[in-house]
């Protein structure tokens, strides 16, 4: 059998490649270190935990709406309402199967081939791949180090064209934890109304946030731009609930419409159970991601310093997510062995076999001077794993 053009062109995901090749390592009992994958690991909290399982108990376990359960969709309009300031009707939110099941959602939604969508760089890996999967075309706009990272009117309003017909905002941002601020969202809202596109809002990372920066959402600043954008989040980050694969959009009722249309023919509903889990995760306590947040906070401060303190390399500190994105290429020219390191892959294989550390080349990302390093891990795996780069990058020849 012949196999898909779109198959054949899709690009594999290397954060989860990278981490399967550490698990597969450790598996094999070499002391692997893995700062690849973004994942807490934390475990759900119990109270999430338990309303799932009472919810398999009580025998809820057939088939639901394909959106998700009006008991979800209220409660994450409350959530909405509580920390965004949002207001949303079950008829403008979808539940679906994680964050990125409601990303493709938009898409597939929202696009057509040919059409552009601009995408902020560097990016997370599945945002290119899920719009060519719609025939459409992505337009890669950089946001450069010297900026922070993060998106500005200025920088993005050259790109735009008469064929834009969204942009994707990723704030926090994987992988570099860059988050925009409200001068800098209003300055993206005002021209995307002046100029007719759309905003896909991806807001994933929005609770885990550092040194005093309050997350804004871009749909929260006034009518005109609500109605022209879709916010996606997810349970993942927020509540260690990477497994249960649950996320949600909340936008305008056509288009979440179109959205439950399309989901109804790839996936159905989410997990039943997994449903009543979340909304004790949005309306029960939150101290559990306050801990979280307060722990990766820690983590960041040391993987900031240690990073700072290494020759060669540059390190951005984020505002939030759980991911640094130094900046390598001052190492590039270096030899180990018999190989001299020119990119971000060669770099990535370098740390791997001398460190026996497992972090992401930057060109997955969109910027190859740059890895991405989670720490989603212990502090004290992140202690241990700086010793070993250090030690590493010091033998550089």
């Amino acid at each position: 059998m012949n196999i898909s053009t779109r198959a054949r062109n899709l690009v594999p995901s290397a954060t989860l490649a990278i981490g399967a090749k550490a698990r597969q390592m450790q598996a094999e009992g070499i002391d692997v270190i893995g700062f690849a994958q973004g994942e807490p690991d934390f475990d759900t909290p119990e109270h999430i935990k338990e309303a799932a399982i009472q919810a398999a108990r009580d025998g809820f376990t057939k088939y639901t709406a394909t959106g998700g359960i009006n008991e979800l969709k209220d409660a994450v309009a409350v959530k909405l309402k509580r920390d965004n300031g949002l207001s949303y009707t079950r008829n403008q939110i979808l539940i679906s199967c994680g964050g990125k099941h409601s990303l493709y959602n938009v898409f597939q939604a929202l696009l057509d081939p040919g059409d552009e969508v601009i995408i902020p760089a560097p990016y997370w890996v599945s945002f290119p791949e899920q719009v060519k999967l719609c025939g459409a075309n992505p337009v890669i706009v950089h946001a450069t180090e010297p900026q922070g990272f993060r998106l500005n009117r200025q920088v993005l309003e050259p790109a735009v064209t008469p064929r834009t017909k969204l942009v994707v905002l990723n704030s926090p941002s994987n992988p570099t934890g860059a988050a925009l601020s409200r001068t800098e969202l209003e300055g993206i809202a005002a021209l995307a109304v002046e100029r007719g596109f759309a905003i896909v809002s991806d807001e994933t990372y929005e609770a885990l946030v550092y040194d005093g920066y309050r997350h804004v959402s871009i749909a929260s600043l006034g009518d005109a731009i609500s109605a022209r954008t879709v916010v996606v989040n997810s349970m993942s980050k927020a509540y260690a609930m990477t497994g249960w694969r649950l996320g949600y959009a909340a936008g305008p009722a056509a288009v979440i419409q179109a959205m439950d249309g399309l989901q109804g023919q790839m996936t159905s509903n989410p997990t039943s159970f997994a449903q009543r889990g979340a909304v004790a995760a949005l309306l029960g306590s939150q101290e559990s991601t306050k801990r979280m947040r307060e722990e990766f906070a820690k983590r960041r401060r040391y993987i900031v310093d240690r990073l700072r303190g290494m020759p060669g390399i540059r390190c951005h500190s984020p505002e939030g997510a759980f991911y640094v994105f130094p900046n390598v290429s001052g190492l590039y020219g270096k030899r180990y062995g018999a190989k001299t390191i020119v990119n971000s892959t060669e770099f990535t294989t370098f740390l791997l076999d001398a460190a026996r550390i497992a972090v992401v080349p930057g060109v997955e990302f969109g910027s190859d001077s740059h890895i991405r390093i989670s720490y989603a891990t212990s502090m004290a795996n992140i202690e241990k794993g700086m010793d070993r780069m250090a030690e590493a990058v010091a033998a550089l020849a």
